[in-house]
């Protein structure tokens, strides 16, 4: 503030992650796009908020508000495993050291800063504000919470990417504007007493309180949440919580490919601040450091994850000139020395992908575009990407382009240009590994994850050995899988084991399930409906059931022979004893 010559500030970003000025970390982006907006912005990372809290006051009072993230992860997954066991350590902080935010960091934040400053305004944002806006189960305190705008301090919440709508908050602050005028922009959140009249069709959503007494009530609104979530122009959302409402307006219309390259373009650093050089290298960071996102959104539609809930179903592609440009920026940094890790986005393969007639996508309720059949009116043509990669590949500077992303093999066998695109990734753009996400080999809990059948990846696989046979290369295709997933049994979890021994796989790539708000799976672990059919579905709750699933992945560990064994046996599954150890 010194150099600059300011001696106050407009707006004060307080993250949960080290500030890193780079276009994948959300406060640099919304730090960068207020600034090119004419605003002095500051960023106050990862305050103490056990002392005194100094930090907090160490910048001033901001003159138009405090806006406040948890960071690029939910303060809770950043801190727990599925076992609810702390972690020890947090990518997201110099050194990988753990302890440097809170448990859930934007409900701390935002209640000590309304203490010390009670008359500025507090706008929440970032994954985890925008996942926990409706009722929702919260799997740290096993409960079903309300909305985050009822339980702490905060003015606004700004849900999902959030460019614009925080521009247009900070012109109505600045301009003194009514509360009323700013509780009209769209992509926002708020609690009050009344409310108001809208140009928006509203839906009336089940009160926090009846969902608390009727599980199936809390699916019902779930349902209807998804089904405006996937529409390009939704309707308000409204959810009485005690004597009060939680008001949710529809989103913004998907971003042109135009604004969206002018957020990467703005002049990030690129790198941690100079204040970490000691404390040693943010873990994150250096994972993405040389890799470039070429789109965002994701159709894909899985019950599990919240990438369309927060990025939208919809793909805005960046240009190829802005893709180009911000690599020709990345092999500027004195570290570079030819190889982009990922040249991906939330699925690789998605890019420059949308509905052939946009008429029809504004009027759609598909949770997915590709499940449970690929939709008639999508253009999922490879071609645009095969020649972005070409052009990435001509470049004098790059030695290798690899891809990190995980692709959708889903999309291949009914697109435009997919094997072309298969091949050219398997020969030119993997570093030895390939990742997919199968998920799992049953299809009852395929159908339940709204993930493509095994068969599929059965096939994906014999194309990927033959095209590395015949390009004489040693490179292999790593799975990924889930246990514990809403609907699977411990009987499924011995199938996965026994196929992946027939096709000679030993896990690595795991996870077990766990329940993140606003997930479809999320609702049906809490509910024990799934709130599309509202069918009952089976969940594996009791942490013992959520052990004996996952330890099924390492059936191969001659440490875990023995107890497999006896899991099989009491659950009355020893068919697959000799499945996995054979008959002696």
């Amino acid at each position: 503030m010194q150099e600059r010559g300011w001696d106050y500030v407009d707006i004060i970003i307080v993250s949960g992650d080290a500030y890193v000025d780079h276009p994948s970390f959300g406060h640099a982006v919304i730090g960068r796009v207020l600034e090119s907006a004419g605003y002095r912005v500051a960023i106050l990372p990862q305050p103490n908020w056990r002392d005194d809290l100094r930090d907090f006051k160490k910048l001033g009072k901001p003159r138009l508000f405090f806006g406040i993230t948890s960071g690029c992860m939910d303060s809770m997954v950043n801190h727990y495993t599925a076992a609810k066991r702390l972690r020890s350590n947090d990518a997201y902080t110099p050194g990988g050291e753990a302890g440097f935010r809170p448990d859930r960091a934007a409900y701390v934040y935002a209640k000590i800063l309304k203490q010390i400053y009670p008359d500025v305004p507090v706008v929440i944002g970032g994954i985890e504000a925008s996942m926990r806006r409706f009722s929702h189960y919260d799997y740290w305190d096993n409960c079903l919470k309300p909305s985050i705008v009822s339980e702490i301090p905060a003015d606004i919440l700004v849900y999902g990417m959030g460019e614009r709508t925080i521009v247009d908050i900070a012109k109505l602050i600045q301009t003194n504007a009514p509360k009323q005028e700013i509780q009209r922009l769209p992509q926002i959140a708020y609690l009050t007493s009344e409310v108001p009249d809208s140009e928006w069709d509203t839906t009336m959503l089940s009160s926090h309180e009846k969902c608390m007494a009727d599980k199936r009530t809390q699916a019902e609104n779930f349902h209807i949440i998804e089904l405006e979530s996937n529409k390009i122009k939704a309707d308000r959302l409204v959810q009485p919580v005690g004597k009060k409402y939680v008001v949710v307006n529809p989103p913004h219309e998907p971003f042109t490919q135009q604004e969206l390259d002018s957020y990467f373009e703005l002049p990030y650093m690129r790198v941690p601040h100079p204040k970490y050089k000691k404390r040693g290298p943010i873990p994150a960071y250096e994972m993405i450091k040389f890799s470039v996102n070429i789109h965002r959104g994701c159709f894909g539609g899985c019950s599990f994850c919240t990438i369309s809930a927060h990025q939208g179903k919809q793909i805005v592609s960046r240009s190829t000139k802005s893709i180009l440009d911000e690599i020709e920026r990345i092999s500027q940094l004195p570290d570079f020395r030819g190889v982009l890790t990922d040249l991906g986005g939330p699925s690789a393969n998605m890019y420059g992908m949308k509905g052939r007639n946009q008429d029809l996508c504004s009027k759609c309720t598909r949770y997915s575009c590709i499940h449970p059949n690929h939709c008639k009116n999508l253009d999922s043509n490879h071609h645009p990407l095969i020649e972005l990669y070409k052009k990435v590949n001509e470049l004098p500077y790059i030695k290798h382009a690899y891809i990190g992303s995980g692709i959708r093999y889903d999309l291949f066998t009914q697109s435009n240009g997919g094997r072309e695109y298969f091949r050219r990734v398997v020969t030119k753009h993997v570093s030895g590994r390939l990742k997919v996400a199968p998920e799992h080999t049953s299809e009852k809990v395929l159908k339940t994850m709204r993930k493509p059948s095994f068969t599929m990846f059965v096939q994906i696989k014999k194309d990927f050995d033959a095209i590395c046979r015949e390009a004489k290369m040693n490179q292999q295709l790593i799975p990924y899988f889930i246990s514990s997933h809403p609907s699977c049994t411990l009987s499924d979890m011995a199938e996965l084991a026994v196929k992946m021994k027939e096709m000679g796989y030993r896990l690595e790539q795991i996870q077990d399930f766990t329940p993140t708000p606003m997930t479809l799976a999320t609702e049906m672990y809490y509910t024990g409906y799934n709130p599309a059919t509202m069918e009952k579905v089976f969940v594996a709750r009791h942490p013992n059931e959520k052990k004996e699933q996952n330890i099924m992945f390492f059936w191969y560990k001659p440490e875990n022979k023995s107890v497999i064994k006896n899991i099989l046996m009491k659950s009355n599954n020893k068919a697959f004893i000799p499945k996995l150890f054979g008959n002696r």
